[in-house]
Order: C-alpha cells, then sequence, then structure tokens
C-alpha cells in the first residue's frame, strides 16, 4: 500500500486520551497494520539513559520499508520522568510502537496535531465564490484543559448547519465531563463555557436541559465519592 492510502484511514474511534493528550491505541494500530500487511514486523532496541530519563525505540517493518520512532518515557504532560520503572518503561514502548507504525502513515495526523485526516477534509471551491449564508453557526471539534487551560471548549470554525454546531457543542461538553476529575472540575466547566451553553438554549431546548442534566449528573457522582 502507498503512505497516502494508509494515511487516509480515519483512526479517531481508536484514540485514547489522557488529560490534555492524545494516543492511537496500539492494540489497534498493530491489529490494524496485521491486517493491511501480514508480514509487518516490529523491533525494539535497546532503551537509553538520558542523565536520570529514558528513550525508547521501535522499528516497524512492513509494506516493504523499515521506520524507526524513539520516544522518551513520559508523564501525561509529556515530561520526561526520572528513572522510570518498568511499568513506565513498558507503556512507552507500546506508544512508541504506535508512533512507528504511524510513520507509515497510519495515524500520523494524530501526531501531527490535526482531527482529521487530509483527503476527509472539505475544502472550499477555487473558482466559485463563497456562499454567504444569514446566519452562521461555530463548531466545536475540540476540549482543552490543563494547567494553563480552563476546561475551555475551543471555537475555531464555522458551519451553517446548526444540527452539526448543537452535535459538536454536546459532544464537547461531555469530553471535557468525561475528562474532569472533581466535583471542581464540573463547575468550572460549567462557568468557562457559560456563555455558550446558553446560546444552546436558544437553539434547542431539548439539548439544553438534557445537557444540564448531565452537568447535574457529574456533580451528584463527585458529591457521593466524598
Amino acid at each position: 500500500m502507498k503512505y497516502s492510502e494508509i494515511a487516509a484511514i480515519n483512526v479517531n474511534e481508536h484514540v485514547e486520551k489522557k488529560q490534555n493528550l492524545s494516543y492511537l491505541s496500539w492494540a489497534w494500530a498493530v491489529d490494524q497494520l496485521l491486517r493491511l500487511d501480514d508480514n509487518a514486523m516490529w523491533e525494539y532496541h535497546p532503551p537509553q539513559m538520558f542523565g536520570e530519563t529514558m528513550m525508547v525505540f521501535c522499528t516497524v517493518t512492513a509494506f516493504g520499508r523499515s521506520r524507526t520512532s524513539q520516544l522518551p518515557v513520559m508523564d501525561h504532560r509529556n515530561k520526561s520522568i526520572i528513572n522510570p520503572d518498568s511499568f513506565q518503561v513498558n507503556v512507552a514502548m507500546q506508544r512508541c510502537l504506535a508512533k512507528a507504525i504511524a510513520l507509515h502513515g497510519l495515524g500520523m495526523y494524530i501526531f501531527s496535531g490535526e482531527d482529521l485526516p487530509m483527503e476527509d477534509k472539505k475544502e472550499e471551491p477555487k473558482d466559485e465564490p463563497k456562499k454567504v449564508e444569514a446566519k452562521k453557526f461555530e463548531a466545536v471539534p475540540a476540549v482543552i484543559s490543563g494547567e494553563d487551560a480552563a476546561w475551555q471548549i475551543k471555537i475555531s470554525t464555522q458551519s451553517d448547519n446548526k444540527d452539526e454546531w448543537v452535535a459538536t457543542v454536546i459532544a464537547s461538553a461531555q469530553l471535557a465531563l468525561d475528562m474532569a476529575a472533581s466535583r471542581k472540575d464540573v463547575l468550572t466547566i460549567y462557568r468557562v463555557n457559560k456563555e455558550i451553553i446558553e446560546k444552546l438554549s436558544s437553539i434547542s431546548i431539548k439539548d439544553h436541559k438534557d445537557l444540564m442534566a448531565k452537568f447535574g449528573e457529574f456533580k451528584t457522582k463527585f458529591t457521593e465519592e466524598k
């Protein structure tokens, strides 16, 4: 297979999220690799120490070519771990394997910070004037979180489809709630996104009501855990 054909595969359903980082499931990546090339193989190289931190290496041979990736043993903040234990090294090796597979095209767009493979992105016609609508609805492709970002739903594109806007707002809010670790997080998610949540109520009362019920469920969940 050509790189362009492999890179066109949408892997979004198999992306694992931890804190503010995204990872391609190594188990799914291996399964998909072997389905595409049953002669594929991989090899781990001896880890190398850099002071008190460690780098792991993996070479994947598939589709008639070999490609090698390296990865530091990191925590969820993308920071190198000092004197990592065997479990942390094993996790890094699995992620390095997925990254080496991505060098062949599978899920490369995830490591490039994109949300869709290039072939799935719709381009505006170059020769035709852009149609102007009376009202535009902002689409919400992602949620960011972490020490410096306050659980804010990130708005970066526009769509004239209000159903798509509603669906993406709800999906992003649900993703944020799933990442919440405390009742304080739930309240913060609502506070920083209050404007967009109120806008949802003006477009779909039912969806707004369902979303508010979801916030209530998560607040209760963390209250009961205490």
